[in-house]
């Protein structure tokens, strides 16, 4: 593409002058160069504003954050709309280094995510995205060259050039998310950005001498599973040594010698997969050995000493990158460390803490993959056991099996819970026994029981997977939509595809509700001391000045049941908060 004129601005008056031309623009391309990639350690360098006319590229070196009042105006204004790839990287530097809390986005990285509706094989970097829909080429060569010192005429054009072409994209790509109806999607995700930006920037706090302490915890109990399970399969390895006795220790991470020594004991397995070695522990203890030595082996490689090193040390925290769309449902997943992996323990999670004069507000959803369903089947029996405010499993149990409340058992309630959470993802009667751990026989049996107590979740269920064989698709309350790339014809992908069809929409529902109610609650933090430092599926965590903590927690409540009754109509939404000193629900 040709170039627009480019204006390099260095001065209060030119940057002044530049102002009125952009405002007037509906649309206008941004983009910015900055030294590196952490706005903590890094520097801003250029801001680029792109028109059809002239690409504006403002050298951040020569401003101070007190100078930019009028671009401040401009970038916090809903009009005109910037159009920026992978906007959360540049509100991130814009909001730290500028105090810009930059506003009307639209995204052509999350556009082209949406647009590609689950296909895996799609990039969406910028170059891929420009030649997927624009036919060109872009030089990137320049992307990681010095930004700090003299800049020359080849990067000033490189600069100009991402911004300039982020203007006939955004016609493309918005053309495109209308004809697959994803515009209020679209809508749903840009405004959610600068929460996750925010949520970014400001990191949670993990206290390192007490994940020390655990990763020493971990290991001495490692070292003292893992003898064990050396002393109790070596037992078969001795009675076929020659003098009796056998020294040879068993590699406990190598399945082929682990499924011997078992086999010497006469436990014959097939394989020594976690499920499989569940369906045996009840029968040989020496099963559930083996995967508590397991559990604590991911521990400490997943969980150890590696995630200390993710602690800026410009900051003392940890601030995770959040992929927002990171499934073709929408979930948010994180990375660099995953926080969602963090295990559920107490020991873990409690070292992940609010500094001293701060409180943590944990909340999250009550059963809202459960609430979702019963909206969209219009079900009268599940929506009523969710008016009543009673324990849900107890009131499933007590339809299914006709009882009185008082009369469910601790076993009912776990049947109809399994059912319950199962059924969401599509579980059948082989996964429901695994599960709850009763033959497939008394499962099928169980389903039959729940779907004429809740039949109109049976009808659903029902046609959300024909939907999904008959239209290879599936779109949740916002519009989001997942194109299933899978063989209906296949046997094995058939079963995956109605699986699929079944929880698609609810699993994305969830995904809209929550990231409606993280862009609400960000606003309605604006002015206090406090803000997000965690999301994790349908739980937020935040972090505020001690004596405000009951203010902020009414705030996440009523910010987070109305994400979710923009999507639901009929069924009562719960959130369960609590004020903590670490991230723990109890």
């Amino acid at each position: 593409m040709d170039l627009p004129v480019i204006r390099l601005i260095r001065t209060a008056d030119e940057l002044a002058s530049s102002i009125p031309a952009l405002a007037a623009e509906p649309v206008i391309g941004l983009d910015t160069e900055t030294t590196g990639l952490d706005p903590h350690t890094s520097r801003l360098r250029l801001l680029q504003l792109a028109t059809p006319q002239e690409v504006c590229i403002i050298d951040c070196y020569s401003f101070e954050a007190g100078q930019v009042t009028q671009l401040v105006d401009l970038l916090t204004a809903t009009a005109p709309v910037k159009i920026a790839h992978n906007a959360k990287f540049d509100a991130k530097f814009l909001h730290h280094h500028l105090g810009i809390r930059l506003n009307g986005i639209f995204d052509t990285y999350l556009a082209s995510l949406l647009a590609s509706a689950g296909n895996e094989a799609d990039r969406h970097g910028l170059d891929p995205v420009v030649g997927r829909y624009l036919c060109q080429t872009l030089d990137k060569a320049a992307q990681l060259s010095d930004w700090s010192g003299e800049l020359s005429e080849y990067q000033l054009e490189y600069a100009a050039r991402d911004a300039a072409i982020l203007l006939p994209l955004y016609e493309k790509l918005k053309e495109r998310l209308d004809e697959m109806d994803l515009l209020v999607t679209a809508d749903l995700e840009f405004d959610c950005i600068l929460s996750i930006a925010r949520m970014e920037l400001a990191g949670v706090y993990l206290d390192d001498k007490m994940w020390r302490e655990q990763i020493e915890q971990t290991r001495k109990a490692h070292e003292i599973v893992a003898a064990e399970l050396q002393e109790a399969l070596g037992a078969g390895a001795s009675q076929m040594s020659l003098f009796g006795d056998s020294s040879e220790q068993i590699n406990l991470d190598s399945p082929a010698q682990v499924r011997d020594a078992l086999a010497r004991l006469g436990i014959e397995v097939d394989d020594t997969r976690e499920w499989r070695l569940q369906k045996l522990a009840r029968e040989h203890p020496i099963l559930d050995k083996l995967l508590e030595h397991r559990h604590l082996s991911k521990n400490l490689s997943s969980y150890g000493e590696s995630v200390l090193e993710y602690i800026n040390p410009a900051t003392g925290r940890i601030h995770a990158d959040f992929r927002q769309i990171g499934t073709p449902t929408g979930r948010i997943t994180s990375s660099s460390p995953s926080l969602q992996q963090i295990p559920h323990t107490i020991e873990y999670r409690s070292c992940f803490r609010s500094p001293a004069g701060r409180k943590l507000i944990v909340a999250d959803y009550s059963q809202i993959e459960m609430r979702i369903l019963a909206d969209f089947a219009h079900d009268e029996s599940l929506l009523a056991a969710f008016d009543s405010g009673q324990d849900l499993h107890r009131t499933t149990a007590s339809q299914m099996f006709g009882i009185p409340l008082g009369q469910v058992t601790p076993r009912h309630r776990e049947q109809a819970k399994g059912l319950n959470y199962g059924l969401v993802y599509g579980m059948g009667a082989e996964g429901l026994a695994s599960r709850i751990d009763s033959t497939v026989q008394e499962a099928e049996s169980l389903i039959d029981r729940y779907f004429n107590a809740y039949a109109g979740v049976a009808r659903w269920l029902h046609e959300a997977a024909e939907r999904a064989v008959n239209e290879g698709r599936s779109r949740t309350a916002s519009g989001r939509l997942w194109i299933f790339r899978l063989d209906p014809h296949d046997r094995q992908q058939y079963g995956s595809l109605k699986r699929v069809g079944k929880n698609a929409p609810i699993q994305g529902t969830a995904s809209d509700i929550f990231k409606r109610a993280m862009a609400s609650l960000d606003m309605a933090l604006l002015g206090l001391d406090a803000r997000i430092v965690n999301s994790i599926h349908d739980e937020l965590v935040i972090e505020c000045e001690e004596s405000i903590a009951q203010e902020v927690k009414e705030i996440v409540v009523d910010r987070m049941v109305r994400g979710a009754k923009e999507f639901l109509v009929r069924v009562p939404v719960t959130v369960e908060a609590m004020i903590s000193d670490a991230w723990l629900k109890k």
